[in-house]
């Protein structure tokens, strides 16, 4: 079932910014995504110490707590004329993500009505410490 959902992601790589899905219910998700040392945004952001950009971690969040979320929520109405699309993100960034590192997302669902989801969301390195944390809300149509 999980491989699936990622099957149905409106992305493919190198904007696809889910590799797995450990669990999902009706109450929230959670996935992983390794940043990859030869994706292109680390040759430019930053010079000789690259760093994940702050928008590249809001994206991992949503395509894993919103939109993989929001996939399972719908089932069957889901398809590919199904529309996603951000409607609002409010993060706050504890501390960097280097090339090579493994994050997990934790999507927790504060409501899902008329096609909107809204979760609160946080990222996780390896060794379970805080990356991100914030609300995300996106809307399927």
């Amino acid at each position: 079932m999980y491989k699936s959902i990622i099957n149905k992601l409106p992305y493919s790589k190198p904007f696809l910014f889910v590799d797995e899905l450990l669990h999902i219910d009706e109450n929230g998700v959670e996935g992983k995504y390794t940043f990859r040392d030869d994706l292109e945004f680390y040759k430019g952001h930053f010079k000789g110490n690259p760093i994940t950009p702050g928008v590249i971690l809001t994206e991992t969040m949503a395509q894993i707590g919103v939109v993989c979320f929001g996939i399972y929520l719908l089932g069957n109405d889901f398809n590919d004329k199904s529309k996603v699309a951000l409607t609002s993100a409010e993060i706050e960034y504890l501390k960097p993500v280097y090339p090579n590192e493994t994050v997990t997302v934790v999507s927790e669902k504060v409501y899902f009505r008329f096609g909107k989801l809204k979760c609160k969301v946080k990222m996780l390195t390896a060794n379970k410490e805080e990356v991100c944390h914030g609300t995300i809300a996106g809307i399927i149509l």
